[in-house]
């Protein structure tokens, strides 16, 4: 895993243009409007910038809605954790569980009540092919030599003199050797994980606690032992360090969402649910163990929920899909004790996988990915059961460090009933497309009820305030050298390219241009 000091930017290629693929949503053969670009590498920081500017990634190709042209405007939806209270129909899901576990109860009601995809399901349908079309000719084995040629060559003229414009763009040698030296194609970029023993860490039971977390509960806990009702004693029946959000016993206070997921089980309990938590890496022991029983996992979900056919869902596509991920993995001193990257949640039952949420852990949220899960299980509701369990595990985080306090559900689609659902997740934000500004979803139900696409905050003066205000001071690497694209468009006589980089950097904001490598071939 790449430490935090050590980090290389993000090098990503851009396509110009827009992407017209078939929708997912409403089925308009090409109705569906993107703009798009392939991240070789994508540090975790960029990657959270991006999602608050409307960006989503499937696979290594991230790609952004043009929303005011898109047949079903996607709008980049959030929950506040910290205040999420589970509502009825939540708990009601939760008892499910609890029962099937503790007694083997099958629910015998209609399960259609419940949305059969959780928050993940947002990949849009055209991706495989869109994917597998996408002719990557940059191979980060010439891009690796590349770099490092134009990294001495720059380190040589920063020797001779300091002022020179060219030498002040340098980035860190040794960080880019570490991320582009192993030749590898871009589909198989090599992510740096902290070897773990073992199994993936169980997240049936909450994390281990920090000493000093710990120290602040000192007297929440003195407290708790003295209380008559016993509530410390049934964080201790139940194996659980006692949380941050403690258990509300008293009979007029409604049972938090921990308390309804870690509920103890009896000795004789029927089944037994596991919740792992795994990096997406094939140097992982447990990744790379699970990886069959995954995958077939994956076929089965894709072909009986999504009508896939066999050839649609081969390995090569889930990989691509669901187990190949630009993000570096870092493990910053500040940062949860998991660190931050791509990772599997795997729920196994009795030993085995029914359920898999692919989600990313980033410096301000956990982003929902995407939802498999075994159909046999569907009367579990396991959308709203992994959805609800991600929102409880973004609280714990939160505990490890303060600056990680939202989840992430995807796009919210109004004018998609399927995808509406996610609204009831509260509170929740939604993105503003034009300013990037968050907006309480219940200010924005209104407008969205007379148009797909709105405008959400109400300032007609506002403006985007992270746009591209320099695109001269954009990152580029083009021709063995890393360049400010002041310097590089000196050098191109093609019109059409500068309108392609102003547009790029129109999308991606002024911070990430400045951050991440733009590659031009």
């Amino acid at each position: 895993m790449a430490s935090w000091n050590a980090l290389s930017p993000s090098i990503v290629e851009y396509f110009e243009g827009e992407d017209f693929y078939r929708c997912g949503y409403c089925k308009n053969e090409s109705g569906s409007r993107s703009h798009g670009m392939w991240a070789h590498s994508m540090t975790v920081r960029d990657y959270q910038d991006l999602i608050d500017r409307g960006w989503r990634r499937s696979g290594k190709y991230v790609y952004k809605p043009v929303m005011n042209q898109t047949c079903c405007p996607q709008y980049t939806i959030r929950c506040h954790p910290l205040e999420f209270q589970p509502s009825k129909s939540h708990k009601k899901v939760l008892k499910k569980m609890l029962k099937f576990l503790v007694k083997g109860e099958v629910s015998k009601g209609n399960c259609e009540d419940e949305p059969m995809d959780s928050a993940m399901e947002d990949a849009v349908t055209g991706d495989f092919a869109l994917i597998n079309k996408l002719d990557i000719k940059c191979d980060l084995k010439t891009l690796g030599d590349d770099l490092k040629e134009s990294l001495k060559s720059e380190e040589k003229k920063k020797e001779k003199t300091s002022k020179k414009e060219d030498s002040k763009e340098l980035i860190n040698s040794q960080a880019i050797e570490e991320k582009l030296g192993s030749g590898e194609p871009s589909h198989s970029i090599k992510v740096h994980v902290v070897p773990k023993p073992g199994k993936g860490a169980d997240l049936s039971k909450p994390p281990c606690r920090k000493a000093k977390e710990i120290r602040k509960e000192r007297k929440r806990l003195k407290l708790m032992q003295q209380n008559p009702d016993g509530a410390f004693e049934s964080f201790q029946a139940q194996g659980q360090t006692p949380s941050l959000f403690p258990s509300k016993t008293k009979s007029n206070q409604p049972k938090s969402l921990e308390d309804l997921i870690f509920e103890s089980l009896p000795e004789n309990a029927s089944h037994k649910l596991e919740v792992r938590l795994v990096p997406v890496s094939f140097e992982d022991p447990e990744f790379k163990s699970s990886f069959n029983q995954s995958f077939s996992l994956y076929v089965k979900y894709q072909m009986t929920i999504h009508q896939d056919l066999p050839d649609e869902c081969g390995k090569t596509e889930f990989t691509r899909f669901l187990c190949s991920s630009p993000l570096e993995a870092e493990n910053p001193p500040n940062g949860p004790e998991c660190g931050y990257g791509s990772f599997h949640q795997q729920y196994w039952l009795d030993g085995k996988i029914i359920a898999v949420g692919v989600i990313d852990i980033l410096p301000h949220c956990v982003s929902s990915v995407y939802l498999y899960y075994d159909p046999g299980y569907s009367f579990l509701s396991l959308g709203v059961y992994s959805a609800l369990r991600e929102i409880a595990f973004a609280r714990q985080l939160h505990e490890q460090t303060s600056q990680l306090c939202y989840y992430y559900m995807g796009f919210y689609i109004h004018s998609c009933a399927k995808m509406k659902y996610k609204g009831q997740y509260r509170p929740s934000d939604l993105l503003c497309p034009e300013t990037y500004v968050w907006v309480p979803i219940e200010q924005c139900l209104s407008s969205l009820e007379n148009s797909k696409y709105c405008r959400f905050n109400q300032d007609p003066e506002a403006v985007d305030e992270g746009r591209s205000k320099e695109p001269d001071r954009l990152q580029v690497f083009y021709k063995k050298a890393i360049m400010p694209y002041g310097v590089y468009k000196k050098h191109q006589k093609d019109p059409s390219e500068d309108a392609t980089v102003q547009q790029y950097a129109s999308l991606v904001g002024q911070a990430c241009s400045e951050r991440m490598l733009l590659f031009r071939n």
